[in-house]
Parts: C-alpha cells; structure tokens; sequence
C-alpha cells in the first residue's frame, strides 16, 4: 500500500473528517481539551512524509519568552518539533521518511501532534497574550457575560483583579 493509501486507510478508520486537497495532501482537524482542534496537514511527498499543524498565532507579548519556551521544548518532543512561519505564529512541522508511514507509526505521530499542541496552548496564550485574556476577563465580568472559557486561567485572574482592588 502506497503511503498515500495508509494515510487515507488510517483517517477513515478513526473516523477523522478529512480533504485530500491535492493528490497525497491531507487536511484534517485533532480534537482536544484545551486547544479545541489543531488544523492538520499532512504532505506526502516524493520522499518524505511533512507535517504542519497549527497551534497558534504570532503572541501579542513577550515574543522572545514564547520562542525560548517553545526550543526548550522541542528538547523533549518525539517526531515533531515546534517552529514559527515568516509571520510568526507557532506550528508543530515534521518531516519524516516515507518508510514511516504506517498505521501504528501515524497513530504516535498524531498522537504526538495532539498532545503537544494541547499540553502547550494554555501555557502559549499565558505568556504570550496575558494583557488579551486580562482584558476580555475584566469586560466580561463587568457586563456579567460568562467566563467559563477562561476557567484555565481563573487563578492568576483572580489574583490580579484582587491585587486591582482598592486597599490592596
């Protein structure tokens, strides 16, 4: 079976929606937890097998603690390693040999690609878009709207609402 065929075998049999968007490119999304979905893309080419997903975009703030985070990382990461486009925004990007294309091999590439992407995001939108969230926070709680979606962050929140405080 041709890689292309074990990529296509292999998403239909976890029942991911995908497109092939050109002979032997793949796109699909990964449900998470904490990133929702990673948009994936998978590139069969003449020799090697790449890999891009999507993490997130280009931090609004402290750009330089977000890129060292994210090289430290990659010392400890299986298959995929961290990297940023000519914008800036953060992907997953392999490239492996076309050899690897197996099942069992996808199966702890995309898994790798899951975890990672969703170990990371709270921490990437943490350091790299605080004042955002600290915003869209404070907005919410004054017009009473719901801040369940920031729950992940509720403790330094709350800890810089009450530093806010008068008296404190």
């Amino acid at each position: 079976m041709s890689p292309r065929d074990v990529i296509a075998a292999y998403l239909t049999d976890n029942e991911l929606e995908f497109e092939e968007l050109a002979e032997g490119v793949f796109s699909f999304a990964l449900p998470g937890e904490k990133k929702l979905q990673t948009a994936v893309r998978l590139d069969v080419g003449p020799h090697a097998l790449g890999v891009h997903a999507f993490v997130c975009r280009k931090p609004d703030e402290n750009v330089e603690k977000v890129y060292r985070w994210l090289l430290e990382r990659n010392l400890r990461m299986y298959a995929v390693a961290f990297a940023v486009d000519a914008l800036g925004d953060i992907y997953l990007d392999a490239r492996l040999p076309l050899s690897s294309v197996t099942a069992d091999e996808l199966d702890r590439l995309l898994g790798s690609v899951l975890a990672y992407a969703d170990e990371s995001f709270n921490v990437l939108l943490e350091l790299g878009f605080a004042s955002s969230i600290r915003k869209e926070y404070e907005w919410r709680k004054l017009r009473g709207e719901p801040t369940h979606n920031l729950e992940a962050f509720k403790a330094w929140l709350e800890a810089d609402s009450a530093q806010m405080q008068p008296g404190n």
